[in-house]
């Protein structure tokens, strides 16, 4: 399971807003990956949050409520992204959207 961490704005990033964030590392579990279907899904949570949603893969960061953004990040099944809220008001989008990747978002093991 994910742990949720706070962590430092980095100046790579493309935020803006607080100095610190609030993270938490997940794996993507399921048989097809990070498809367009579950992108849709976190961008639907995503768009519920006061403030920006990011997943990061790497050196590469997007915006979670994108679902064309988020498919760019190619992340098939065994890649571990990390999911960022810039508010704290927000760890509930960020923990339903770990809950969802960490449940293979939905998807039937077959």
């Amino acid at each position: 399971m994910g742990r949720s961490t706070i962590t430092s704005q980095s100046k790579e990033r493309p935020m803006t807003g607080t100095a610190c964030t609030y993270t938490r590392q997940v794996t993507i579990i399921n048989e097809l990956g990070l498809h367009a279907r579950s992108a849709a899904q976190i961008a639907r949570i995503a768009r519920e949050a006061c403030s920006r949603v990011w997943i990061k893969k790497g050196d590469d960061v997007v915006d979670a409520s994108e679902v064309i953004d988020i498919l760019t990040l190619a992340c098939g099944k065994g890649v571990a992204i990390t999911l960022e809220i810039e508010d704290r008001m927000d760890k509930n989008i960020l923990d339903r959207i770990a809950t969802l990747v960490e449940m293979g978002f939905g998807e039937s093991a077959c």
